[in-house]
């Protein structure tokens, strides 16, 4: 079984993706974490030039991650786990080639408690810049959200409230995808 996590940058994906590994009823599970796909070398995604002039890629920008080797990820897993969780702004884009249930999740969470949570990531734990994370936000991230990740809602089985914690998130999702393999 696939279930994918979409959502926007700081909506809890990745802790959400640990959660339900660990409370899934289906042994072998395997996550893969889109923030591990995106390109590293100008020749492939999206590259914008920073106010210093020093191309960055956009990470907003779907054509920004490798789908291919992150598809071909996808069914190697699919392979040997029973359950697959893939979380990312894309990971609703994901196609493995291989048959299998799926089930498409979408963490929402407010862009306000987005960007409090990228704050206290990227500039608190890891040393970023403020000004800088706040004028990306500002000029480009929410444009891109609204234009990249928030029509995946639409295609999603379930919206979550990535206010909630975790594990009540995996309990809700995991009864959601029981509830829905009964339905087929």
């Amino acid at each position: 079984m696939l279930v994918t996590l979409t959502g926007g940058a700081g909506a809890g994906k990745t802790t959400l993706a640990l959660a339900l590994a660990a409370t899934a009823s289906q042994a072998p599970v395997r996550v893969l974490h889109g923030d591990d796909y995106y390109f590293d070398t100008p020749e492939h995604g999206v590259w914008m030039r920073d106010e210093a002039g020093i191309p960055r890629l956009d990470v907003g920008d779907p054509r920004s991650v490798e789908f291919g080797h992150l598809n071909r990820d996808t069914d190697t897993a699919l392979a040997t786990a029973s359950v697959v969780i893939v979380d990312g702004l894309f990971a609703r884009r994901v196609t493995p080639q291989i048959s299998c249930e799926r089930f498409d999740v979408f963490v929402d969470l407010p862009a306000d408690i987005r960007l409090a949570r990228k704050i206290q990531r990227k500039c608190l734990r890891d040393g970023f810049p403020l000004d800088v994370l706040l004028r990306n936000d500002l000029q480009h991230r929410r444009t891109a959200h609204e234009e990249h990740v928030e029509p995946l809602r639409n295609q999603c089985d379930l919206v979550v409230d990535g206010n909630a914690a975790a594990e009540a998130l995996a309990q809700q999702i995991w009864s959601a995808v029981a509830d829905n393999n009964e339905l087929v």
